[in-house]
This record gives structure tokens, C-alpha cells and sequence, in this order.
């Protein structure tokens, strides 16, 4: 017997009663909003996956990836893997204006993670999983060489 695997996604549109939108239509800080918690949630779980260790170590692990610096970095690897689509959806990310900026980071830096979390929030209202994750692991194997 089969049985069906329903997404987080899916899931909560179910429960909530949540529809699809055009998510190219929603402001890029919004997509970026949600992008920063579904990329912090994808790198923890990589890194709690992995490994078991104290949760002090496993924060000093993720935060080399969900840092501003480390999100530009991994942008910079990665837009010449972007569609078209993915690509407009990062400028209007980056070329947003947030409110903010990130203490450790210059605002060039801030600016295209800002525009990484815009994709991966646009990604991952698509349903888009597995292209957000290539883009993703991606990103991580280039800094990993760095």
C-alpha cells in the first residue's frame, strides 16, 4: 500500500486553509522575511542531521552559514546557476530597501543576502523544493572552498 507524503507546505495550506498566490506579485522583503527562516531551517537541520553535538557548537556551525557574509558569498557562486525567473527574483531582492542592516556585514553583502533569501522565500513558495536545495547545497560547497 502507498502512502502519500504531504509537504510542511502543503500541510499547513491544508490545516489553515491557506491558498497559492503569484509570489512574484508579493514585495522582495517578504519573500526574503519567510527565505530567512526556510534557509536557517534547512541549515539546521543539515547540521543537526550530520552530527550530534552540544547545541552551543551546533549555533557557532550554523551561523557561518546563515550569516550575512556567508549568504553574499554563497550569491556570488551561485548567479550563474540562476534561471531568469530566479535571477529577476534576486535583484529585486537585493535591490530592495530594507530598513536594517546587518551589524557584521557591509551593506553590499547585506543587500545580496537579502536577495538570496528573497529567491529561497520564492523558492519555497513555489514548491520548488528540490531546486531551492541544489541551489542551496551549491552555495555551501562554495564556501566550504573558500
Amino acid at each position: 500500500m502507498e502512502k502519500s507524503i504531504i509537504s510542511l507546505e502543503d500541510s499547513l495550506d491544508s490545516v489553515f486553509g491557506l491558498s497559492s498566490k503569484d509570489w512574484k506579485l508579493y514585495s522582495p522583503l517578504t519573500l526574503a522575511y519567510l527565505g530567512d527562516a526556510v534557509y536557517e531551517m534547512v541549515i539546521r537541520t543539515i547540521c543537526v542531521k550530520r552530527t550530534n553535538m552540544q547545541t552551543q557548537k551546533l549555533h557557532r556551525k550554523v551561523t557561518g552559514y546563515v550569516s550575512a557574509k556567508a549568504q553574499a558569498k554563497m550569491m556570488d557562486a551561485l548567479i550563474g546557476e540562476l534561471t531568469e525567473e530566479e535571477e529577476s527574483i534576486y535583484r529585486r531582492g537585493r535591490n530592495s530597501k530594507p530598513y536594517t542592516k546587518a551589524k557584521n556585514a557591509s551593506m553590499e553583502e547585506y543587500l545580496k543576502a537579502t536577495g538570496f533569501e528573497a529567491l529561497v522565500g520564492y523558492l519555497y513558495l513555489q514548491k520548488e523544493y528540490e531546486r531551492m536545495n541544489a541551489l542551496i547545497a551549491h552555495g555551501i560547497e562554495a564556501l566550504q572552498e573558500k
